[in-house]
């Protein structure tokens, strides 16, 4: 299958991808799905392609990919040392600013004892502040041919699964053209290049996250608005699906009307606070108001403490909150149960004077 038409630029000359060693650092929901894809499907597109190397925090992970691929496709690294001396590209995709920070001074600890003479190019494709991509590059760019794209997705869990992902890429052309050529089509279906600025592709992310985050809060406010007014949230449903039929709107107003808030295999209400902050801390600095987001992260800040409240009750029904929960604020603020339903006082309609 031709990738042209989904790229933004050409096959980079003069380089052996069958021996480029790829390494992938972080198996959370979304980085699972991505190594896993990176693993089984690349051959296809580039035959006699190496094992993925792998690594992250809970080994379990990195020993259940394994095993549902096999040891031909990939392999478990015993250290992040080992990652870094033997991968040409590693891939990197973690929960937070925060990990991100820590995990970036062992690499470069490594770099430092082990000086290499070939290009090295780290991908970072987690959801970060824009800003910290320029800390980043400053601790990578010190080591010769050792380069930094910035690289976050766009796509839940299940589009990550499909190799549906749109992968949103800053930083030197070279880099972009060998990581869009490895990941296309089989991680993701698209490339956006945002040029050379690493920041950008980061900013870009947040502010399609801002889209999601928006219209989750405003359908949380609908369905708990049909249910206080005695509609009922199936009528909210069949509206979506006549009327606004996109598949994420479809599938987040189904997790909030049936409470299916199991974080483990969605996007965990952390993150969606990170990211909200994120946002908020961007419009502050741009002084462009998002009134939408700053409701949004009083209402996940609201799920979040209920759920931690149930936990402490041992009444939790999950490990992991999803930020699909967001319902729990608006659904407090209208007197209803945040996240028992059955807690929900008769519902009574006010006359209108």
């Amino acid at each position: 299958m031709s990738n042209a038409s989904n790229l933004p630029f050409p096959k980079p000359p003069s380089v052996d991808f069958q021996n480029l060693h790829v390494g992938f650092v972080g198996l959370g929901n979304i980085g699972f799905a991505m190594a896993k894809n990176l693993a089984t499907n690349g051959p296809k597109n580039i035959p006699n392609f190496p094992p993925v190397t792998i690594w992250n925090r809970t080994a379990s992970k990195a020993e259940t990919l394994v095993a549902e691929i096999g040891k031909e496709k990939a392999v478990i690294a015993a250290t992040i040392e080992e990652i870094v001396t033997k991968c040409d590209v590693i891939v990197v995709n973690l929960a937070n600013d925060d990990v991100v920070r820590v995990i970036y001074s062992q690499f470069c600890e490594v770099l430092k004892n082990h000086p290499h003479n070939r290009h090295k190019t780290f991908v970072e494709t987690s959801t970060i502040y824009p800003r910290l991509a320029g800390d980043l590059d400053k601790m990578i760019s010190v080591f010769p041919r050792t380069h930094l794209i910035t690289c976050p997705v766009l796509g839940a869990p299940a589009a990550a699964h499909k190799s549906e992902l749109i992968l949103i890429m800053s930083g030197a052309y070279r880099s972009k053209q060998i990581v869009a050529y490895l990941m296309v089509p089989s991680v993701g279906r698209k490339v956006l290049d945002l040029g050379g600025d690493l920041e950008k592709a980061l900013t870009y992310k947040l502010v399609a996250n801002s889209m999601i985050l928006g219209m989750n809060e405003v359908m949380a406010e609908a369905l708990t608005f049909a249910g206080k007014s005695g509609i009922g949230s199936q009528r909210v449903l069949d509206l979506v699906k006549d009327f606004f039929p996109v598949p994420s709107m479809m599938a987040y107003a189904d997790r909030m009307a049936h409470e299916k808030f199991d974080g483990s295999t969605g996007f965990s209400i952390d993150g969606g606070i990170k990211d909200a902050q994120h946002i908020r801390r961007l419009t502050t600095m741009y002084n462009c108001p998002m009134p939408t987001i700053d409701v949004a992260h009083q209402n996940l800040l609201t799920a979040r403490a209920h759920f931690l409240r149930q936990k402490n009750e041992g009444k939790a029904k999950v490990d992991t909150l999803d930020w699909s929960a967001i319902i729990t604020g608006t659904r407090a603020s209208a007197g209803l149960g945040p996240l028992d339903r059955s807690e929900d006082a008769a519902l009574v309609e006010i006359e209108e004077s």
